[in-house]
C-alpha cells in the first residue's frame, strides 16, 4: 500500500522561502508523476506543480516563477522549493501520486 508523507511547512514571513517534501512509502518513486496542490482556507485544492521525472517539473498558477521542483530517487522523495512567499500563498500543501493523497503540510505566510 502506497503512502505519501508531506513535510517542510511552517510559519514564515513574507519574502522567505520554504522547501516542501513529499516522501513515498510502499513503492519506488522512479519516473512516476507527482502532483503538488495547494488548498487555501476558503477554497478547494488547486494544482501548483507537476513533477514528471528528475529534471522535468511543470509549474502552474500564481506561484509559477517562484517554485523549483526536484527529485531524490535515492530517498524516494520529491521536493518543492517556494521562494518569495506571500501571505496569499498560505494554505495546506498536498502531494498526490499513485492515486494517493498525503495528509498535507500547512504553510502560513504572515508578518
Amino acid at each position: 500500500q502506497v503512502r505519501l508523507v508531506e513535510s517542510g511547512g511552517g510559519l514564515v514571513q513574507p519574502g522567505e522561502s520554504l522547501t516542501l517534501s513529499c516522501e513515498v512509502f510502499g513503492s519506488a518513486l522512479g519516473d512516476n508523476t507527482v502532483d503538488w496542490y495547494r488548498q487555501p482556507l476558503t477554497t478547494g485544492r488547486e494544482l501548483v506543480a507537476r513533477s514528471f521525472s528528475r529534471d522535468r517539473t511543470l509549474y502552474v498558477g500564481p506561484l509559477k516563477g517562484r517554485m523549483i521542483g526536484s527529485r531524490d530517487n535515492l530517498r524516494n522523495r520529491v521536493n518543492l522549493q517556494i521562494n518569495s512567499l506571500k501571505p496569499e500563498d498560505s494554505g495546506v500543501y498536498f502531494c498526490n501520486a499513485f492515486n494517493v493523497w498525503g495528509q498535507g503540510t500547512q504553510v502560513t505566510v504572515s508578518s
